[in-house]
């Protein structure tokens, strides 16, 4: 089946025909007008038919209005509507009709996960001759595999750095797809994707622009930055109520009541949940998600809320969820996974970004089929996966800011995001969002900030130094100015140009980033020559041409911050210049964790004294003047930057997760996203003393050792595809040292080092390069096996030679190392 909460057709349980001859805020409303799916034109054959005979006879009026406004004949289109209101079918309609006429079409996310989720639903149209393509990595390449694929699933970075590379592909673009408009207004990752849409606009003039959001408060504005038709709605396939819950009840938008007591000694989450649990549907009962405000709050909620949801499984959900619990305690040994792993074994969970990419989408895809019966999560889950409950709890509407020092309201926006993951057609009959409050006032202040409240709008963020840095470098770099006048035309044309009462501004602070990338050497500015076909006038006369220097074109094609760019470069001429000796691994994290591109670990409470003493102690090693305590900000961050560059360490002389994560006060998925940066930052590091003469071979052996998160010793053998951490430090206490080693060693020592998995060694002796990798009647070889055994019990957390013991306990082959990723 096509799959109704994917947003096709109308349901048709009694729920749903309630609504649809309503006219209130979930009805469809007189305005619409039904169309059958029968009577869509434009899209490849067979794909109208398909739609029919799975029993879509009629669009979703959001739909509907969007086709009636050109959607299937290239129009751009701005789609602001509810979640589960069938905004993907809006855009694979417009990308299926783009490739029937001959394009090609580009969907853009946010999130890595949601790439890959978006990919694996879009393929259901590969029987159709449709054929789909994902990419979110390797920020250096131009993806021409790309230019085979009918749609393209990437992040905004990873289009914006197929723009750099020159990808030639991008130019035959027919139609792209932006997901989550409304994160234009995150100040973080929202220049990128106003920039990007902003350049793929200009490279096709006719390009087909389509945004999808739920929560844009001025649509209207977006839709005037990209040229596009509107489709504004508040219809939903199924009622979602909002409201809160004060004393014994919910309160809702529609000022109707639901009883849910709370007993003495339970909280309202836990009586909330086991309310949404008790009422069966269809024989199942209904699941939750909470969201809460930290990571530790999560955690604790998703423990206290297990002994709720853990007497209500099944036998056969019970033996289910006990097989999930082993495979997430196989992923990883540290704390965190053996906390989920005990929540999940209950039917709770949590949720955040903590939690390594494989984990977390363990827990979402048990949770859509209804396996995990609660979610705890923080408001990252918000942000556009699929996970679909019966019920929403927004337990925690404040969080704690750091630049107000204090606790703060969550933005209509945020909150109104969470409430539309309540609530799926073919999965619910109804969606419910509530609020907590322990007092009538509280109850009248969230009623009047939330649940009446309309999002605010979205603004750009581009006006700012940090924005700009890497955006005029590109820009100019790639081709698409070439004088102050030409870069100012471009972002002209982007949305801050379209909501901007003071143009004064952003010119301000472009000449403020051009001054800067000038003077290290970024870019190059001249007058121009006399020739009135050559020279780039302005209103006032002004004549300066931009040229990327052979520096500035690899800094942003490498995808590098401009600032962080300046670090490296500035550190590795400086060791240059100062010692013979080649920097230490130390030396070149402390300098990549330094940049803005890394985003640092924060010092708590005793750090400092901690780390000053380090500092002083490795004082040698820093590639850069160590600044004065006195100088307390900067100070502040060259050991926050100290901190991040000894979790590298540590990860690269094979310390355990488990102890890393407690020394550092770290979840195993804080440290993937470390190694993952400090690897692609030690990579650009390398072009970097290339192009600028320095030996960049201290800086490869540094990259590949936490890439792998090895000693020296091992970096062959973790370079071997299955090997990673664990296991070449086993083949090593083996007597198997290299690669050439391992593809001519006995079988039985290879089967001993892999802990008797022979389907493991036929893999890596396969990957190696072995003539003949079968194992078919080895046996481990017994002196080998005490070998190994007596390293993996010699102590967790060590590293050898270290003092700390050996390099890790006895765990299952199946866990995933940082290693194995590379």
């Amino acid at each position: 089946m096509i799959g109704s909460d994917r947003g096709f057709g109308l349901s048709k349980n009694p729920t749903q025909e309630k609504h649809e001859n309503s006219d209130g805020l979930n009805g469809i409303g007189n305005q619409f007008s039904v169309m059958q799916s029968t009577a869509l034109e434009g899209l490849p054959d067979g794909v109208a038919e398909a739609l029919a005979e799975e029993g879509i006879e009629d669009l979703y009026p959001p739909q509907a209005e969007a086709v009636e406004k050109g959607l299937l004949d290239g129009e751009s289109l701005v789609a602001s509507v509810p979640t589960a209101s069938g905004k993907t079918l809006i855009a694979e309609f417009a990308m299926l009709s783009a490739i029937e006429r001959g394009g090609t079409a580009l969907y853009i996310v946010p999130l890595r996960a949601l790439a890959n989720e978006k990919k694996t639903e879009f393929e259901r149209w590969e029987e159709f001759g449709v054929s789909v393509g994902v990419s979110t990595g390797n920020y250096e390449s131009d993806g021409e595999w790309l230019a085979s694929r009918d749609i393209v699933v990437a992040t905004s970075e990873k289009v914006d750095s197929l723009v750099r590379n020159d990808a030639r592909w991008l130019s035959d673009l027919s139609c792209v797809v932006a997901d989550e408009i409304h994160l234009v207004d995150d100040r973080h990752r929202g220049p990128t994707l106003e920039v990007t849409l902003a350049k793929l606009r200009r490279i096709n003039p006719g390009l087909q622009t389509v945004a999808l959001s739920a929560t844009v408060g001025n649509a209207d504005v977006v839709a005037e930055w990209l040229d596009a038709e509107l489709v504004k709605s508040d219809w939903r396939p199924i009622d979602l109520r909002m409201g809160v819950h004060y004393g014994n009840a919910i309160n809702f938008d529609d000022g109707s009541q639901r009883e849910v007591p709370v007993a003495d000694g339970q909280r309202q989450t836990e009586a909330l949940v086991a309310d949404t649990l008790d009422e069966e549907i269809d024989g199942q009962g209904g699941s939750s998600l909470v969201f809460v405000n930290s990571r530790r709050n999560a955690e604790s909620a998703a423990r206290r809320l297990a002994g709720v949801t853990e007497p209500r499984l099944s036998v056969d959900e019970r033996n289910r969820l006990a097989e999930l619990a082993e495979e997430i305690r196989e992923g990883s040994d540290t704390d965190t996974a053996e906390s989920l792993a005990d929540c999940v074994a209950r039917g709770a969970a949590f949720h955040h970004a903590g939690l390594t990419g494989d984990h977390r989408q363990a827990v979402e895809s048990a949770f859509r089929e209804r396996l995990i019966k609660v979610i705890c999560a923080t408001p990252t889950l918000a942000a556009g996966v699929n996970t679909p409950a019966r019920r929403v709890i927004v337990r925690d509407w404040r969080r704690y800011d750091g630049e107000f020092g204090g606790m703060q309201p969550l933005d209509v926006l945020e909150i109104h995001q969470m409430c539309g993951r309540a609530g799926r057609p073919g999965l619910d009959p109804y969606g419910e969002a509530v609020l907590l409050a322990k007092d009538a006032e509280t109850m009248d202040e969230l009623f009047e900030r939330y649940i009446w409240a309309d999002p605010e709008p979205v603004r750009s963020k581009l006006a700012a130094e940090p924005a700009l840095r890497t955006h005029v470098l590109a820009t100019v770099a790639s081709g698409f100015a070439a004088s102050r006048t030409e870069l100012l035309s471009f972002l002209d044309r982007t949305l801050y140009a379209t909501q901007t009462a003071d143009p004064g501004r952003l010119e301000g602070v472009t000449d403020t980033v051009i001054d800067y990338l000038e003077a290290n050497g970024f870019l190059d500015r001249g007058a121009v020559d006399d020739d009135p076909d050559t020279a780039a006038v302005d209103g006032e006369g002004d004549t300066d041409t931009l040229t990327a220097t052979s520096l500035g074109h690899t800094v942003s094609r490498l995808y590098l911050d401009p600032m962080s760019a300046a670090e490296i470069v500035d550190g590795l001429r400086d060791w240059e210049e100062t010692t013979d000796d080649p920097p230490t691994p130390l030396g070149l994290y402390h300098l990549v964790s330094r940049t803005p591109d890394m985003y640092e670990l924060y010092l708590k409470s005793g750090d400092r004294e901690q780390f000053t003493e380090l500092a002083y102690e490795r004082e040698a090693e820093f590639l850069g003047a160590m600044p004065s305590e006195f100088e307390d900000v900067r100070f502040e961050d060259w050991l926050a930057a100290l901190k991040t560059a000894k979790l590298l360490e540590d990860w690269a002389s094979e310390i355990d997760e488990d102890r890393i994560t407690e020394r550092y006060g770290v979840g195993p998925g804080d440290i993937r996203g470390k190694v993952e940066t400090a690897e692609w930052l030690l990579r650009a590091a390398e072009r970097l003393a290339g192009e600028v003469g320095v030996d960049a071979v201290p800086v490869r052996e540094a990259r590949k050792r936490v890439e792998y998160g090895v000693r020296e010793e091992l970096l062959d053998l973790a370079g071997v595809r299955g090997v990673g951490r664990k296991r070449a430090r086993r083949l090593y206490e083996a007597g198997i040292e290299t690669r050439a080693e391992l593809r001519e060693a006995d079988k039985s020592v290879v089967l001993a080092a892999l802990r008797g998995r022979p389907r493991t060694a036929e893999r890596i002796l396969e990957n190696v390069g072995r003539e003949d990798p079968s194992m078919d009647g080895v046996r481990e070889d017994d002196e080998a096996a005490a070998a190994v055994a007596a390293d993996g019990d010699g102590g967790r957390g060590g590293s050898p030679g270290a003092g700390d013991g050996g390099s890790g306990g006895d765990t299952d082959e199946s866990q995933s190392n940082l290693g194995d990723f590379g």
